[in-house]
């Protein structure tokens, strides 16, 4: 059964880009089990579209970098996982992500060929009812402290013993469970970093500074001591 032919365009894209040298058409059409006669084909709907491809038949074929691949060059692999995920964190996320999910999956559906679009609309991968904790704070607060590195006052974060502390902490990222929310953050106090349940903070408030230290290089430091625990 031939796949569909925004897939196979899809598909085609995705073998040039890994080869850096001209690759025959040949060995293109064994890799994606086609006739050579349609990825020529396919080649010249690409070079259409705006791809960069160099080469001819019996020599090979490259693609140089800075062709940007259409939003309506998703398969249907790619788009059942972007409307799912999308409508996980429509039904997970605070109140302003959750609108923006619903605005981000009605503009990629916008762009999508119409068999594609009834793909979104008629998906069954569906997202069961979230039932998180109870939180007293706004998480659009946390977000946005994330992306400007602004330093977060935590006040009456209670522990898992119920002892309640006042922080100083460098938030860089949030994770999104099944039931609670969890910040990641550089904690003052402890010197360390240290994990946050959204649900036992009291109240949260800006510090009135920000943080220096990139949140890259934030993540990637506390990625190296989960691997240093896993590995104890």
């Amino acid at each position: 059964m031939t796949a569909p032919r925004a897939e196979r365009l899809l598909a085609l894209l995705q073998v040039l880009r890994r080869h850096r040298r001209p690759v025959t058409g040949a060995a293109l059409a064994a890799e994606l089990g086609t006739s050579l006669r349609t990825l020529y084909r396919d080649i010249a709907s690409l070079q259409a579209q705006g791809a960069d491809i160099e080469g001819e038949a019996g020599i090979g074929y490259v693609l140089r970098p800075g062709f940007m691949l259409p939003p309506m060059m998703f398969s249907q692999d790619e788009i059942e996982a972007l409307a799912l995920g999308i409508r996980w964190v429509g039904r997970s996320g605070d109140p302003g992500l959750a609108r923006a999910a619903v605005n981000a999956l009605a503009r990629i559906a916008a762009v999508l060929p119409a068999e594609l679009r009834e793909e979104v609309d008629a998906s069954t991968l569906l997202v069961g009812p979230a039932k998180g904790a109870p939180e007293g704070i706004d998480i659009a607060l946390l977000r946005a402290a994330i992306r400007e590195r602004e330093v977060l006052h935590l006040i009456a974060y209670e522990d898992e013993a119920g002892r309640a502390s006042d922080r100083c902490v460098w938030p860089f990222a949030l994770g999104f469970f099944e039931r609670v929310r969890v910040l990641v953050a550089w904690c003052e106090l402890r010197q360390d970093f240290r994990h946050f349940r959204t649900d036992r903070i009291g109240a949260v408030e800006p510090a009135g500074r920000r943080y220096r230290t990139s949140r890259a290089a934030l993540l990637k430091q506390w990625r190296e001591t989960q691997k240093i625990k896993a590995d104890m």
